[in-house]
């Protein structure tokens, strides 16, 4: 999966990101570099679920794709 990341410099330092196709998934980082490794986290937080807080009949199905 590729998703665009928008890195803005921070005007007290550093930088932040947003990813735009995820709402509200957004990280900071002191560092170009410190960021790079938020972002990951902050996409993988974003985007895991679970599965228990979801109501599930006997024909529903839990799978995991790669997109």
């Amino acid at each position: 999966m590729k998703l665009k990341v928008v890195v803005h410099e921070a005007e007290e330092g550093g930088f932040w990101a947003e990813v735009p196709s995820i709402p509200g998934c957004a990280t900071q980082g002191d560092s170009f570099e410190e960021l790079l490794n938020n972002i990951y986290e902050a996409v993988e937080g974003c985007l895991s679920v679970d599965v228990e807080d979801i109501a599930l009949s006997e024909k529903d199905r839990v799978m995991e794709i790669a997109v």
